[in-house]
């Protein structure tokens, strides 16, 4: 097994909420989840609104992610999102009540602008909740 790390940043405009040598980075791009390891190829990808999940000496830690980009060159990976949270640190109930929230203005008729808020706030909050829940795996 090598000893070799991929060097991780998870940037967001406020903070650096992760830096860390891991094995494995995997999250959600535009075209659908992908995942990296040490020596992967240099490529860049958007990022969608979903879940990054980061492995390293067999535990492996959640974050939501608030769309962004994502780069790796050289055994770094840098992640620069709008908004990212540790899954232990998310409310739960919080998190779940914005849910709810934005399925409610959903299924009411609204404007397209609205209809397009609504399902960025759903995004956002199914992101969170997701990050959270893994933790109890």
């Amino acid at each position: 097994m090598s000893d070799k790390k991929i060097h991780f940043k998870l940037i967001t405009h406020d903070e650096i909420v992760v830096e860390d040598d891991i094995d494995a980075v995997y999250t959600k791009g535009l075209d659908g989840e992908f995942g990296v390891l040490v020596d992967h190829v240099p490529f860049m990808s958007g990022l969608d609104i979903g879940v990054t999940r980061i492995e390293k000496d067999g535990q492996t830690r959640y974050f939501s992610t608030i769309g962004g980009v994502f780069q790796f060159k050289d055994n770094e990976a840098v992640i620069l999102t709008e908004a990212a949270e540790p899954g232990t640190n998310i409310d739960i109930p919080r998190a779940q009540n914005a849910k709810d929230r934005a399925e409610a203005r959903l299924g009411t008729p609204q404007s397209e602008m609205d209809v397009h808020r609504a399902n960025l706030a759903l995004a956002r909050a199914m992101a969170r909740l997701k990050a959270a829940k893994k933790l109890d795996k």
